[in-house]
């Protein structure tokens, strides 16, 4: 995400830049190395080189804001895992009957990276943002399998061998795109590394399992048939693009009518402006220091939006909309409100119940799951869940602070939410807030 008023080159994590540095170099001793000894087989590049920059054309945006091109990637890794072109008439795999492919992994890299460039100068040229870090980590995952797989051709496999040597090779290159992803988000959105690797696997598993298989498939299908194998074997990722496209457009669909929700609140005068964008950004910054998931990270983002939808109900509004100064009856009567307006999606019943325990006390919370779960131990009430005790916390804050950026005020709100944190406020969580707080940028 962009800063405003900042140009984006200038909001780049470092991390990103060495990627892309590492990337470019890549390419830069590849097309030397192409250039030097001469490409071979144009024709067929060209064609792959076509589909790459076809799914560079079309590539699409999942949730997290992941950038992805599953046609170009299994197009790439399909040139990669090449062994031979079949005559048009079609050859026999048993007999290798086929044109070998001899191309090298860095025609692989300089193919791959031709159809990136050709496949993105539509973005450019509309003004989309330049995802470079995503384009880096695509090229660095294929130019990983043709260095890894391209050498095994001259061994003379065969083909079950090869197979297998196929499946292991895009398996590490998916296990190396996570943990490369895992690194630039755990540094770009601060989370802690394990998590943001269980977010990438969760999230990238389906669709690099599709990937790969299609690779292999155009692979070995383009090694029988030719390459008029590449019209009929890239329709299963088409396919699977367009499932992921819709399952991303209806989850921001989602998220943006809950914002819009949210602001119902603000617009009747029940809370300040900007307050519930506030505390819900002040929550996602604390539970990703406190290691939460990104699934758990997005149900928290949901009820820290509409935490204070309760509030339609109040016949006369709380001064400024702080629910931090209304009376403990109150606050958990605005709460038990709002949780049943949510429960009545039918879809946000978790949602309902993070925020009608964001009004308990820490220490007597009496937060029972929704589902089954074990008896706390006998004499200890069991808490709140996690995700309400953030929004308690983050929405104390932002009711005592607002939008203003004086550093001291929010210095002695802490303090006053530390003295308070010995029943009323979980003290882990008043910790992760202050960590947030020290990261904002001095204004």
């Amino acid at each position: 995400m962009e800063t405003a008023g900042r140009p984006g080159w200038q909001t780049v994590d470092s991390g990103q830049v060495l990627l892309a540095a590492f990337a470019a170099l890549g390419v830069l001793v590849s097309v030397t190395e192409v250039a030097v000894v001469h490409p071979v087989q144009t024709d067929v590049a060209v064609v792959f080189g076509v589909l790459i920059a076809l799914g560079e054309l079309f590539r699409m945006v999942m949730p997290g804001n992941r950038e992805v091109a599953p046609v170009a990637a299994a197009g790439a890794i399909g040139y990669a895992l090449l062994v031979g072109v079949g005559p048009e008439g079609g050859g026999r795999i048993a007999a290798l009957d086929v044109v070998p492919a001899v191309h090298s992994a860095f025609q692989v890299v300089v193919v791959t990276a031709a159809g990136m460039a050709v496949g993105s100068l539509p973005h450019v040229l509309v003004g989309r943002a330049f995802r470079m870090d995503a384009m880096a980590r695509r090229l660095i995952t294929v130019a990983l399998v043709a260095v890894c797989f391209r050498p095994l051709l001259a061994l003379g496999l065969d083909w079950p061998l090869l197979l297998v040597l196929m499946g292991m090779v895009v398996v590490a290159s998916c296990f190396a795109d996570v943990l490369i992803a895992a690194m630039i988000r755990a540094e770009a959105v601060r989370a802690r590394f394990g998590i943001a690797v269980r977010d990438e696997i969760s999230v990238k598993a389906p669709l690099c399992a599709a990937t790969s298989a299609t690779a292999m498939l155009i692979a070995v299908a383009t090694t029988v048939m030719g390459p008029a194998a590449l019209l009929v074997f890239t329709v299963p990722i088409l396919v699977t693009q367009f499932a992921f496209r819709r399952y991303a457009g209806i989850r921001a669909t989602y998220l943006q009518t809950v914002r819009a929700l949210s602001r119902v609140t603000e617009v009747g005068g029940y809370v300040e402006t900007g307050h519930s964008r506030r505390v819900s950004r002040l929550a996602v910054a604390m539970g990703r220091e406190l290691g939460m998931s990104e699934e758990d990270l997005l149900e928290l983002e949901y009820a820290a939006l509409m935490h204070d939808i309760g509030q339609l109900s109040l016949g006369d509004p709380i001064p400024g909309g702080a629910t931090v100064l209304a009376s403990p009856a109150e606050q958990r009567r605005i709460a038990e409100l709002g949780a049943e307006v949510i429960r009545q999606t039918g879809v946000l019943d978790r949602v309902a119940h993070i925020v009608r325990l964001s009004s308990h006390p820490y220490r007597t919370g009496h937060g029972e799951p929704p589902g089954p779960a074990a008896e706390p131990a006998p004499g200890r009430p069991l808490p709140p869940p996690l995700a309400s005790r953030i929004i308690k916390v983050a929405n104390a804050y932002d009711d005592l602070v607002g939008d203003s950026a004086d550093r001291d005020r929010g210095a002695a709100v802490l303090e006053r939410l530390r003295l308070d944190s010995a029943a009323e406020y979980d003290p882990a969580v008043v910790e992760a807030l202050s960590r947030v707080v020290d990261r904002r940028p001095r204004l």
